[in-house]
């Protein structure tokens, strides 16, 4: 099968043959038929998180199953699935705490890994799922079933992008109808944190990013007001626009350090800082912990926007089938596997919102 091998950090892809082990007890392999590029992967092809080389990036797919481990349970050849990197064992303390995103357990996967190279060499399935390939083999705990008529390319989106961004919404802040949220970066993160904003019901949804077509899309997506820090100044709209008071949440979804800096500016007492983005390894972000303890105001991670797959992405699909939840809209450009160096490139330039890789 093909795959885009990363060899050398920041260099380009390699599209490469390179084999896939067979399926374990409870593993699943999957026809992959799209992998949206998230910036997640990009960090990790940059090299700002360290890892392993040679790797295969790509962890939001979905596909066919093609082959199952005798214990998979229901899951069958044939089934369309969206393939998370989500891996958990529903046992472990952090599983018990419906916290799949932290499970501890070590996978049979997580030991050896299912990719060779043409001379038998390992190489990283990185982010557990290794989606810009052809195929892909993950345990079963990581995909969820959906209707055979969602389009691969919108159903990609569904393993991190509208989890991540609703989730930290709905399952992290838990925010209430009537309150004002600032979402920092109108990515494919932050346009769904701002979908995620406007399900729940706040009020003022403000979208802040530096780039004006991104401003104008996210208000299709539910922001009610967009400011361009390069052209404005948003705490000061902010406050105008709260009665002086600041927003309840804002949520951070670009990895930059001035960003989650600057969202102490925006809330109100009681209010919270969501941190979805994550900078490269090594870079730091100051606050002043006396405002913040005088003010009751927070700070909260949210991992993949915490995440129950077997909740969360049913949910999500039945909101896009009745309508209310964007999945089309989000796809910017889909490319083929040879493209992907141009693919990427794209999304660093910050033009789009999510580009798809599609495979034949």
């Amino acid at each position: 099968m093909r795959a885009a091998v990363c060899r050398e950090f920041g260099k380009p892809l390699v599209i490469e043959d390179v084999s896939i082990a067979a399926p374990g007890a409870e593993e699943v392999a999957i026809d992959v038929r799209a992998c949206a590029i998230c910036h997640s992967d990009i960090s990790y092809w940059q090299g700002d998180w360290g890892g392993t080389l040679p790797a295969v990036y790509g962890h939001e797919a979905a596909g066919i199953v093609i082959a199952v481990g005798s214990g998979t349970g229901s899951v069958k050849v044939g089934d369309h699935v969206v393939v998370t990197l989500i891996r958990s064992c529903g046992t472990c303390a952090y599983c018990g705490e419906d916290s799949q995103v932290m499970c501890e357990t070590e996978f049979a996967l997580d030991r050896k890994g299912p990719i060779h190279g043409s001379q038998g060499e390992d190489i990283l399935q990185a982010m557990r799922t290794a989606g810009f390939a052809e195929k892909v083999v993950v345990h079963k705990s990581q995909i969820v079933k959906i209707p055979d008529e969602i389009p691969f390319a919108s159903a990609s989106l569904l393993a991190c992008g509208v989890i991540t961004g609703f989730g930290a919404v709905v399952n992290t802040a838990h925010v209430r109808p009537g309150q004002d949220v600032a979402v920092i970066g109108c990515g494919g993160v932050g346009i769904n944190s701002i979908q995620g904003a406007a399900h729940a019901g706040a009020r003022n949804i403000v979208a802040i990013d530096i780039t004006d077509e991104k401003l104008k899309q996210a208000k299709g997506f539910g922001a009610t007001h967009g400011i361009n820090p390069l052209k404005g100044d948003p705490a000061a709209e902010i406050m105008e626009l709260t009665n002086g008071r600041g927003v309840n949440f804002v949520f951070v979804t670009v990895g930059a350090s001035a960003a989650f800096e600057q969202a102490a500016d925006y809330i109100t007492k009681n209010g919270s800082i969501i941190v979805v983005g994550m900078p490269p390894t090594g870079v730091y972000s100051r606050f002043d912990p006396g405002t913040m303890a005088a003010c009751n105001q927070k700070i909260a991670g949210s991992k993949m926007g915490e995440a129950v797959i077997s909740r969360d992405i049913p949910m999500l699909v039945d909101a896009y089938l009745e309508g209310w939840l964007k999945l089309d809209d989000l796809v910017s450009n889909t490319y083929p596997l040879e493209a992907i160096n141009e693919a990427i490139a794209e999304v660093k330039s910050g033009r789009v919102i999510r580009n798809v890789i599609v495979f034949d």
